[in-house]
């Protein structure tokens, strides 16, 4: 599945468009529109791939993009709350037990590490669930289904989509390792390294929707033709 993914895009008629453009919203990303686009094409990728068309679409029809990208966005937002909360209580625990002493120090790093740590194990629940969260709403094309618990639930906890979200992750992990040895070079890095980035989180949705597909039945398996079977994980 991931030597698919990482052909995905190659294997598109207008593939240099479309990395060139996806590369391009993503070094901008911090403007903030760009990166809606760039999620509201990973909106499409997922619509394609979870009905078994590996057809990488392309950046066009920017209005109903930006439509998509927008609730992806916010989806991915309201998830990510929870941890940028605890890491903001975690800090104004600690500056209120600042104080004079050793004694004051111990406690402002105990409160310190176990929020950190807290906030780095939400931060990796929201990661694992905004995919399968944009998933559904790019399935059902309802801002709702994002958070949609009984829809998320089965594959939250399902062998398939575990599975899938770490090929996707080490997908994204490689990337990244490119991306910052390429930074030796900082215009270099910076640049190449924002195209490198677009084309490595197709490729982990690509994984994602074509797992959601098996899931939810919505993409038949090559051989006799037969759907998908969930594994559980837990």
């Amino acid at each position: 599945m991931i030597t698919d993914s990482l052909t995905y895009l190659r294997e598109s008629d207008e593939w240099v468009k479309t990395v060139v453009i996806g590369g391009l919203l993503t070094l901008l990303g911090f403007l903030v529109v760009p990166t809606v686009l760039v999620a509201g094409y990973l909106v499409r990728v997922l619509r394609g791939t979870m009905h078994g068309d590996d057809d990488a679409p392309r950046f066009d029809d920017w209005g109903d993009l930006a439509g998509d990208g927008v609730r992806a966005f916010a989806i991915a937002i309201v998830y990510g709350l929870v941890p940028a909360f605890l890491v903001a209580v975690t800090a104004g625990l600690a500056a209120a037990a600042a104080g004079p002493g050793p004694r004051s120090g111990l406690v402002v790093g105990a409160v310190a590490f176990v929020g950190g740590l807290l906030a780095l194990v939400l931060g990796l629940l929201a990661a694992y669930i905004v995919p399968a969260a944009v998933a559904n709403y790019a399935e059902q094309d309802s801002f709702r289904a994002g958070f949609a618990v009984g829809d998320l639930r089965p594959v939250l906890t399902s062998g398939t989509y575990a599975t899938a979200w770490v090929m996707g992750f080490a997908v994204i992990l490689g990337a990244g390792i490119v991306a910052a040895a390429l930074n030796v070079v900082p215009l270099l890095g910076t640049v190449v390294g924002a195209f490198v980035s677009f084309y490595a989180i197709t490729a982990a949705y690509y994984i994602v929707g074509h797992a959601w597909g098996d899931l939810r039945g919505l993409e038949l398996h090559d051989d006799e033709g037969e759907m998908g079977a969930e594994r559980p994980v837990v």
